[in-house]
């Protein structure tokens, strides 16, 4: 199966999973079958060349803003 994504789109999923996966996963997920693809697609998302480059936080920002539906 692929997946893909806009580099906007896996910025915001990899960092939604890295707050889910600080989180107790049992209390989110509640089937521990589930836990191994997440871990397999956020292991794959950090994997991006510019994931942790400077700025960071202003660029999630301005990704969500970007993909965030207008009102």
């Amino acid at each position: 199966m692929t997946i893909k994504l806009t580099s906007d789109e896996a910025l915001v999923l990899s960092h939604w999973l890295e707050k889910l996966q600080m989180t107790e996963l049992s209390r989110v997920v509640d089937d521990p079958a589930v836990w191994a693809p997440i871990h397999r697609i956020a292991g794959t998302l950090d994997k991006m060349p510019d994931l942790f480059a400077p700025g960071y936080d202003q660029r999630l920002e301005a990704v969500g803003q970007r993909l965030r539906p207008a009102d």
